[in-house]
């Protein structure tokens, strides 16, 4: 009986791998004729060759991502062979001795400075993770919070913002889950409170990114737009309005949970934080030592990166201080290393080449002109754009939507090129309607404890309060000439 039942599982396992197998064949076909058909209709006379390249590239490449035919980072390294093989193709014909200089640019974007600073973040938060850190800060943070649930709910989503201003969302969401999963256990499956902890901890770790540049993709991504026009916008200009932005929109999210899911119980028992604590030896304090000295690299970069002002070093150069020292003390070992999140990095690096490309073909700039000639508002600009990139961001991976709008967003705010570009770059990071929208709402909707549309009140509420904050945040310090 159970090797039939054995067989039929094995069975409807090959009929699941093959329909969603032809579903990728069907998406990626449907992405390549709208490609065609999209270059077909938005082409003109007065786009040249490698405009037209770039144009057919940007829309298969939105088109990959919004029906994720083939995964994202995939994407990004497709991206590098097609500008190689084509616009190398295209200027070889025009002159052999430079063509190689003119398309090499398209994949140095892997040395690029961003590359590298989000490379020492990810060192930093595999080290944090290997040595407990990680959890011995949430632990010591929530225990403060005392045992409201109201106030448990705030401390646990101030603990995950944070985190996620150096560690990755997903990294995050899964550690913190993985943390009160034990509790939400002992619950009823309907209570309130767990559908509050469910949807807070993604909401948290997606909003506390916002809160420095290795904190997300995006931000990433909207420093380096303003670097390629040269804006230098440092660690610390970011953090001036990433982190209030990220705690204001912590706090409003958090506010709205507790109206909407007012817990039953007045005091949550925590007996839960105690749960795996390490026994006394010889091996808890050589354990203790490599926690210690992770936290001094990390409080030593973090200074660093806080003061580039002062001592000139650029944010990417301090990177390689975590991934020097947590190697050369092998807090990080080769086997760490291979399971660091390349993908991302592809993912970003691939985007990064394509905004150079919409850029120095000249395609961006072709289209802004288009949009000039309605003489738009730059506050209806600013509206328009974030909710933009709000919406794409729902739907595709937001790293690709700051990717593909920035460089034509600074072009268009021509006389003020800062607000847009960073405006893009907060909001991408609000687009919390869907389960899909975030790793992190994939984490939690994947614990079978939460529904789907349980997503979607939190999602309006980020998607639309989200840009506004930022927005004024931005305008206040501008005003102030402190940006």
């Amino acid at each position: 009986m159970s090797d039939s039942r054995s067989a039929s599982i094995r069975k409807y396992s090959r009929i699941q791998h093959m329909v969603n197998f032809q579903g990728r064949i069907i998406n990626f076909l449907i992405s390549i004729i709208l490609a065609f058909g999209g270059t077909y209709f938005l082409q003109s006379p007065e786009l040249d060759t490698p405009q037209i390249y770039v144009l057919f590239l940007l829309i298969l490449s939105v088109c990959l991502w919004v029906t994720e035919a083939i995964p994202p980072f995939t994407v990004g390294l497709f991206i590098f062979g097609f500008l190689v093989f084509a616009l190398g193709k295209h200027y070889h014909d025009i002159d052999p001795t430079t063509s190689n200089k003119i398309v090499q640019k398209y994949v140095q974007t892997w040395s690029n400075s961003v590359i590298w600073l989000m490379l020492g973040g990810f060192f930093m938060a595999e080290a944090m993770q290997k040595v407990g850190l990680d959890k011995t800060i949430f632990k010591l943070t929530i225990k403060r919070f005392g045992a409201k649930p109201r106030y448990v709910l705030l401390g646990i989503m101030l603990v995950t913002a944070l985190f996620s201003m150096i560690m990755s969302n997903t990294a995050t969401t899964a550690m913190m889950i993985a943390a009160v999963l034990p509790f939400l256990k002992t619950l009823p499956k309907d209570a309130k409170i767990t559908k509050a902890l469910l949807i807070g901890i993604p909401a948290a770790a997606s909003l506390g990114g916002m809160g420095t540049i290795i904190g997300s993709p995006p931000n990433a991504v909207a420093v380096d737009g303003l670097l390629q026009h040269g804006i230098k916008f440092g660690f610390l200009e970011w953090m001036m309005i990433g982190f209030p932005a990220a705690i204001i929109l912590v706090l409003i999210f958090w506010s709205v949970l507790i109206s909407k899911f007012i817990p039953k119980v007045s005091t949550i028992d925590l007996g839960f934080l105690s749960e795996g604590e390490p026994e006394e030896g010889s091996t808890e304090k050589i354990f203790m030592m490599k926690k210690k000295f992770v936290l001094g690299v990390l409080g030593v970069t973090m200074l660093l990166w806080l003061t580039g002002k002062i001592h000139g070093i650029s944010a990417a150069t301090v990177s390689m201080l975590p991934i020097m020292l947590l190697t050369m003390f092998r807090i990080v070992n080769s086997e760490d290393v291979r399971k660091l999140p390349w993908d991302t990095l592809m993912l970003v690096a691939g985007g990064l080449s394509l905004g150079l490309a919409i850029k120095e073909t000249g395609l961006a700039e072709y289209y802004v002109g288009l949009i000039n000639q309605y003489n738009l508002n730059f506050v209806v600009l600013i509206v328009v754009f974030s909710l933009i990139t709000v919406i794409l961001s729902n739907f595709m991976s937001n790293t690709a939507t700051t990717t593909i709008l920035i460089p034509i967003a600074i072009i268009l705010a021509a006389d003020n090129p800062i607000i847009l570009p960073l405006v893009i770059g907060f909001s991408a990071s609000t687009a919390l309607f869907f389960p899909i929208s975030t790793p992190p709402n994939a984490i939690a909707f994947s614990t079978g404890l939460i529904e789907q549309k349980e997503f979607r009140f939190g999602g309006l509420i980020a998607g639309l309060l989200g840009p506004a904050v930022v927005v004024l945040i931005i305008l206040g310090f501008q005003m102030f000439g402190l940006i």
